[in-house]
């Protein structure tokens, strides 16, 4: 992708090129946004707490991966008229349909879970019990999507996307060194620590994950974008991509400049917003934990309904927000279980609920490769893609990005089973 193909829709910068622009507007900018659930800010919290600035450059090639691997997705969309599931289920069978299906379900549930998880944590920080937060929360985002119409569900979630901007003011209310913000987001660092090179794993698996592939083409197709308007919906992915990441650094950048500096620990990104109360004042903690709220609620509307729309494109179900339960029962069942099950596991007593997120994050991991290798079979495709198809340098990058994330994802895996493994390889290779 190059600038001249970015900046081709505004060749001729016409009201009906800008109206255009606005009216593609959502897939690609909610997709990348609802990335920076609360799984992802708790990451990008104790990247910065623990870590300081050290960890921003990590940022910079994830950003490229995240594009890269998101315009892919939108431009099947986009040319095929099919979701991703439907695809893989058409080429590569049935099958392989279903153990991919399974995981998925699996993986969206505990992450599903988490983002109930983050509501109850944020909303506890102004003292309102989860015994309340909870089910409010479940009902509302029940309602939006079973009683509401694709545009009003888009322009709810176009609306939370700018919320996100509650984490950069709070990192303002903090004294930044941007020299050395600037520096350390584009000079590679390396420590020869376990913990740090986890960490490192946590940032890239955290900000690209399984679910999101799914739902943004499943998201194009349904908002009828074709290919002749692909070029708008290309500029969206990448604004979605960029705002997504610049999200992600000011919550590292405020933790680090607080936190961090002070020396303070914290476990989770609750923990971070209560945080930042002493150190850069009240309003700093409560725009974080407004951002978490809102985060948290946000992904717990947009990861049932992936959840939704995949298992119904591979079954070959009735599917979308614009039905209703008479027209697609399975589609409206699927999101309603996933809701109900979420929330109703965070008020269970007892439930080891950080051994329920972090299986889920080692599922994302090990899933996620194999989405993308049959992504990259997919958009190679001649039959189906056409003049479509990825380019030499196109296709370098992302085959690189495959590579990348299956050596990271082998690396937490081995982890996971024998910890303190990854401590001890990198010791082996210092010598």
């Amino acid at each position: 992708m190059t600038a001249a193909a970015l900046a081709a829709p505004f060749k001729k910068l016409t009201r009906k090129n800008i109206l255009l622009f606005l009216a593609l507007l959502g897939p690609g900018i909610i997709t990348a946004n609802v990335d920076n659930d609360a799984g992802g800010i708790t990451t990008y919290s104790l990247a910065g707490a623990r870590y300081g600035y050290s960890l921003l450059w990590i940022l910079l090639p994830t950003t490229v991966s995240l594009v890269v691997i998101q315009e892919m997705c939108a431009r099947m969309g986009a040319v095929t008229g099919k979701g991703l599931s439907d695809l893989i289920r058409e080429s590569f069978g049935l099958r392989t349909t279903f153990y991919i299906m399974v995981a998925l379900f699996l993986t969206n549930l505990g992450n599903t879970i988490s983002e109930f998880a983050g509501i109850a944590a944020g909303m506890e920080i102004f003292g309102v019990s989860k015994f309340v937060s909870v089910p409010v929360a479940a009902v509302l985002v029940w309602l939006l999507i079973v009683k509401g119409s694709y545009r009003i569900v888009e322009r709810v979630f176009l609306v939370a996307c700018v919320i996100y901007l509650a984490y950069p003011l709070a990192a303002l209310f903090a004294d930044v060194p941007w020299l050395e913000v600037a520096k350390a987001s584009v000079t590679p660092t390396f420590r020869a620590d376990g913990e740090y090179v986890a960490m490192m794993i946590g940032l890239v698996g955290t900000t690209i994950a399984p679910w999101m592939q799914f739902y943004q083409q499943a998201a194009v197709v349904e908002k009828g974008i074709t290919a002749d308007k692909y070029a708008f919906t290309r500029l969206d992915v990448v604004v979605g991509c960029f705002l997504a990441v610049a999200v992600a650094l000011f919550i590292v950048v405020g933790c680090a400049a607080s936190i961090f500096v002070h020396g303070d620990s914290v476990e989770t990104a609750a923990d971070a917003a209560r945080a930042l109360e002493p150190l850069v004042g009240q309003y700093a903690s409560w725009l974080f934990a407004v951002g978490l709220i809102n985060a948290s609620l946000f992904a717990a509307g947009v990861l049932p309904l992936s959840t939704a729309y995949y298992i119904c494109e591979a079954m070959g179900w009735e599917l979308g927000i614009d039905k209703d339960f008479r027209k697609a029962p399975e589609f409206f069942w699927l999101f309603t279980i996933s809701v109900a099950v979420g929330a109703l596991t965070i008020l269970a007593p007892g439930m080891p609920l950080l051994a329920v997120m972090y299986v889920s994050q080692v599922v994302n991991g090990v899933v996620l490769p194999f989405v993308l290798i049959l992504m990259l079979l997919l958009v190679n495709d001649r039959r189906l893609m056409g003049g479509f198809v990825n380019g030499p340098v196109f296709n370098t990058v992302a085959w690189a990005t495959v590579a990348g994330l299956i050596g990271l994802t082998a690396l937490m895996t081995l982890d996971t089973v024998w910890p303190g493994a990854i401590d001890r390889l990198v010791g082996a290779l210092a010598g």
